[in-house]
């Protein structure tokens, strides 16, 4: 491994602001990298003007079976840059970390998955089968990418899938899901000294928010790895002055789902309150959903999943705990695919993310190169 290398792949990532959109400007610069290795299949698939995943397919040198690797090519806002000692795209180093907007979330990943595949052209490795890595747009706010990509069979053959996720480079095999939702409500404007006159939008709301969480309340199961269902109202806004009944209003929540409660079944429950609701006198709620995202489901024995805490251990000298993740991730999508397939989270990454100062660790940024580099070989022979 050429450390100087990876670590400037890494840093000229984080200088491009792909920042919810230009994700094209990240898929130009790694079709580069891959310019000079015909071997390599690179396929863009454009999601939107600016916004271009890329597939790049290689095939080894005898048939066997195909592996996905998958990192996105968007971040999120660096929000107050004066609270940023390192400047958020600048890709700034010291001895120990690499700085910047995505250098957890998850340039480091994508990155680390990148100079494999360079590296293992240049040195033109043997391995049997398929590596083919998907570069998304949008994951950040939808995993619209990774959903494109689905559809259009891009991970129809898979037979199993890396997504390079920040894991504090443990393997995570499981995830939540989430519903983001919006109830808006349509009522009529009166006076405030005639209530009587108008139809009041925001107490629409509030009998939406007693029937949701009387629904949600009995729902006790506990995932043992997830942990429980979660439910949270996060924005509510309404109304025109504090002297109008208001006409309109709009009610936003989150739910964290689990495999104990998966999202289609919640999602029709959700729908029938909302009717049930508008049944009554002086409703009128419309319900919307943003982006939902299943839980991903799975099983820690799976031989997948222990191959890559076998590799994990012996590349860190230490024990690498199997766990499951809060958030959600492009898998969700990717799941949809023709056939089933086990699925490993597993990223050099940190609790920075999202944060000030983001960064990711120099020496797992290198150790997670070295064991993607391991599982892809010993997967695919």
């Amino acid at each position: 491994m050429d450390k100087r290398k990876a670590l400037i792949l890494l840093q000229e990532l984080l200088k491009i602001k792909s920042v919810n959109n230009h994700e094209a400007q990240v898929a130009d610069y790694i079709k580069l990298l891959f310019d000079q290795y015909p071997a390599a299949q690179v396929t863009e698939v454009n999601y939107a003007p600016g916004r271009s995943n890329l597939v790049i397919t290689i095939h080894g040198d005898q048939p066997g079976k195909t592996l996905g690797i998958s990192g996105h090519l968007d971040v999120v806002s660096p929000g107050d840059i004066s609270a940023w000692h390192h400047p958020p795209f600048a890709g700034e180093m010291d001895t120990d970390n690499v700085y910047g907007r995505g250098a957890s979330d998850m340039k480091g990943g994508l990155a680390a998955l990148i100079y494999v595949l360079l590296d293992l052209l240049a040195e033109k490795r043997s391995f049997a089968g398929t590596i083919r890595l998907f570069a998304t747009v949008g994951e950040e706010t939808g995993n619209y990418g990774a959903a494109q990509l689905t559809r259009q069979g891009f991970a129809d053959e898979l037979d199993a899938l890396i997504v390079a996720e920040p894991s504090n480079l443990q393997v995570e095999y499981t995830h939540r899901g989430v519903i983001d939702y919006e109830v808006s409500a349509t009522g009529k404007a009166a006076h405030s000294a005639n209530p009587a006159a108008g139809n009041n939008a925001i107490d629409q709301l509030f009998r939406f928010y007693e029937a949701i969480t009387a629904l949600m309340t009995p729902k006790t199961k506990v995932d043992p790895v997830l942990g429980p269902l979660l439910h949270n109202v996060t924005q509510i806004a309404g109304g025109e002055q504090i002297n109008s009944i208001p006409a309109r209003a709009r009610l936003y929540g989150n739910i964290r789902t689990t495999p104990l409660y998966p999202n289609q079944p919640l999602m029709a429950e959700i729908e029938a309150l909302v009717a049930e609701l508008n049944q009554q006198p002086g409703n009128e709620l419309q319900l919307t959903y943003h982006y939902p995202e299943s839980p991903l489901p799975g099983n820690p024995q799976a031989p997948f999943v222990q191959l890559f805490r076998k590799v994990a251990m012996h590349t860190l000298g230490h024990k690498v705990a199997v766990v499951g993740d809060s958030g959600a991730t492009d898998a969700s999508e990717f799941i949809r695919a023709a056939q089933k397939f086990p699925v490993v989270i597993f990223g050099p990454g940190n609790d920075s993310g999202h944060q000030a100062d983001e960064y990711v660790a120099i020496k797992d940024y290198i150790a997670a190169i070295t064991i993607y580099q391991q599982v892809i070989l010993q997967f695919l022979r």
